[in-house]
């Protein structure tokens, strides 16, 4: 849905999409599964703005039903700078955001929410910001849901294909994050978990099912 404008009315700013999905009641101080989306949900295109283009990425489908079995709210946050660069608009991006939910709910699974940036130092007008505090790997988008979720950011995962993701986490309070495709590493605080193969996803799987049982203990 748009406004007069034509614009679309999850903007709460200029350069930041908050779009709570569906609405179900989550009792406060939850843990999240945070979810980047291209590259990490779908198929990276390279700035997707084409709904018929999007193809799931089947790998992360077992863990976004782990999170909803386990009661742990899945919040996707996603860097879009190709608004910024005039690549697409935020109706393009509703759209494909549109196609990307529909495409999870035919496999039986959902997020909460969804959180975009559109600020980038190559954008033009409002949207032309230099390391803006939503923009990964700040973390003001986690933040953001979890204060709009009232989450438990400490115990939260983060899961995406780029250090950026990690570090957004990392920054936000989390513990740890796994990175598709990447290295394990440790940091001060913060441990980065591999996710390239089935036993690595099982270990995020039985991650969050451990979320989930602490919940109910």
């Amino acid at each position: 849905m748009a406004d007069k404008t034509g614009t679309p009315n999850k903007l709460t700013e200029p350069g930041l999409w908050v779009e709570r999905i569906g609405g179900r009641a989550l009792p406060p101080h939850l843990p999240a599964l945070f979810l980047d989306r291209d590259g990490t949900i779908n198929v990276d295109t390279d700035y997707p703005s084409d709904p018929a283009e999007i193809v799931l990425r089947p790998q992360m489908l077992p863990a976004i039903a782990a999170a909803n079995r386990a009661g742990i709210p899945v919040v996707v946050v996603t860097n879009q700078s190709g608004i910024a660069r005039g690549y697409f608009d935020w109706s393009a991006f509703a759209a494909v955001n549109g196609r990307v939910l529909e495409l999870l709910a035919d496999q039986g699974v959902f997020v909460d929410m969804v959180l975009a940036c559109a600020y980038h130092e190559a954008g033009v007008g409002p949207l032309a910001i230099s390391d803006h505090p939503m923009r990964k790997p700040n973390p003001g988008m986690l933040a953001e849901a979890g204060n709009r979720l009232a989450l438990d950011l400490q115990r939260s995962l983060i899961v995406g294909d780029k250090l950026a993701d990690m570090q957004a986490g990392k920054r936000a309070g989390l513990a740890q994050g796994w990175l598709v495709d990447g290295e394990a590493a440790v940091q001060p605080g913060f441990a980065i978990r591999p996710l390239r193969d089935s036993g690595d996803l099982g270990d995020l799987i039985a991650a969050i099912e451990a979320l989930g049982r602490a919940n109910r203990s």
